[in-house]
């Protein structure tokens, strides 16, 4: 079937498996859930083996951050402005 759809690379049960998981995490299901619909032991294993996380995600991770630090910066340089001058905020 997978030649017929133009994928030439081989594919296992493992790769539908892959995809499974990474399409519940998308839609928001709970790790929990998707532990127990892949029968995991632990959800350790779901995450660790199965789970990737899609660049929007990374993306939406980062920016997070780096607003995080901005933030503080934006806080910090007028302390730092003060502090430079002998003078207390």
């Amino acid at each position: 079937m997978s030649n017929r759809l133009g994928i030439l690379k081989q594919l296992s049960w493992h790769t539908f498996r892959h995809t499974f998981s990474t399409l519940l995490k998308a839609n928001g299901e709970d790790v929990k859930v998707v532990q127990e619909l892949l029968r995991h032991a632990s959800a350790k294993i779901t995450l660790d083996t199965y789970s990737q996380a899609l660049n929007p995600q990374k993306r939406t991770a980062q920016s997070k951050v780096v607003r995080m630090i901005r933030e503080k910066q934006k806080l910090s340089v007028p302390s730092l402005y003060l502090a430079q001058k002998g003078k207390s905020p």
